[in-house]
């Protein structure tokens, strides 16, 4: 089976077509960024209700104009999906609206964007003679089963409108593996964070926002005691699952769904710890910080670890960064860009 740097000299060797739907968002822009460094020509869908627009073309005009065209438009319309897909060779479809108090507060945008657009790519991507459909999906579809560390056929009862439209997608990928032949690839992740995560806004990831105060010297909130655990992941592992399973020859591999993580837990608490002293080491100064603890907030689950034999075993995905790996690139990224 070929490892990540076989797949990347053979895409230095031979250039294809991608579309990357949510091209302006957080691990698009890094999708976006791979595949160009790489001579890839590369398609960029969003609609920039999330995304941000001149930071996806600060990013490109790094490149050749020629490998990089951007068509804003939305999902939830079939004509821009099918004009998307001309002469594609892979989709990676990251267009989503995420987090989970976002989809408690509005749930009827979250059924829109993560179910009827991505159906409507799904329909598209059948349709248009693609050689493989990648798309993001999320560890909250194990919703409130408790066991860890997740496996990818053992879920329970999904805790928020979030957690259900990305099961559905999965539903609906397996749909079209059976009754059309269209196998796709989900990637269940957990809790990516890296450089071009945003750190502003209501629904900013904890890891960004965090760096961003500590940067700032501004007050920590934690929800809960602090002891709540997640199994954070580097998005350069994101990106290298993406690539391997675009490219898998392994036709059992496809029509699954997979974990895409490191297979470890960390506390909000040592995060915290971790990010800390990695800042003050980066800055060579000495920052007081002061956590706050919140109440939990709703939907939450309380724990998560997932478990990755599956991808290792069928799509020879081993991570690249652990955690304190992926915090330290990520404070170099953003002390740079401050």
């Amino acid at each position: 089976m070929k490892t990540f740097d076989n797949y990347i000299n053979h895409l230095k060797k031979n250039q294809y077509s991608w579309l990357i739907t949510g091209a302006g968002g957080f691990i698009g822009s890094n999708l976006v960024n791979f595949l160009l460094s790489l001579n890839q020509k590369v398609v960029g869908l969003d609609n920039f209700s999330l995304g941000i627009k001149d930071e996806l073309m600060n990013l490109t005009k790094n490149y050749n104009n020629d490998l990089f065209n951007l068509i804003e438009g939305d999902i939830n319309d079939k004509d821009i999906c099918f004009s998307a897909l001309e002469k594609i060779d892979f989709v990676l479809h990251h267009a989503a609206l995420g987090s989970v108090p976002r989809s408690i507060s509005d749930p009827f945008s979250s059924n829109e964007a993560n179910i009827s657009g991505f159906l409507n790519m799904l329909i598209a991507a059948r349709d248009s003679n693609i050689k493989n459909f990648i798309y993001a999906s999320s560890s909250s579809a194990y919703g409130d089963h408790e066991a860890l560390p997740k496996v990818e056929d053992v879920i329970g009862k999904p805790k928020n409108p979030y957690s259900i439209t990305k099961y559905v997608n999965e539903l609906y990928a397996n749909t079209f593996s059976e009754h059309y032949s269209f196998k796709s690839i989900g990637l269940r992740y957990f809790n990516v964070f890296g450089p071009r995560q945003r750190e502003n806004g209501d629904y900013a990831a904890v890891i960004p926002k965090w760096i961003k105060n500590i940067l700032n010297n501004q007050d920590i909130e934690i929800y809960g005691d602090g002891e709540t655990s997640r199994d954070f992941c580097y998005v350069d592992n994101a990106v290298q699952a993406n690539i391997i399973a675009a490219l898998s020859e392994n036709e059992i591999a496809k029509g699954q769904v997979y974990n895409i993580s490191v297979g470890n837990q960390t506390s909000l608490n040592k995060l915290l710890s971790m990010i800390h002293k990695n800042i003050e080491n980066s800055i060579g100064e000495i920052i007081k910080i002061k956590p706050i603890y919140k109440d939990f907030r709703p939907g939450d689950i309380r724990h998560s670890r997932a478990d990755i034999s599956k991808a290792k075993n069928l799509l020879n995905y081993f991570p690249s960064h652990n955690v304190e790996q992926g915090i330290k690139e990520t404070i170099s990224w953003y002390i740079d860009k401050k």
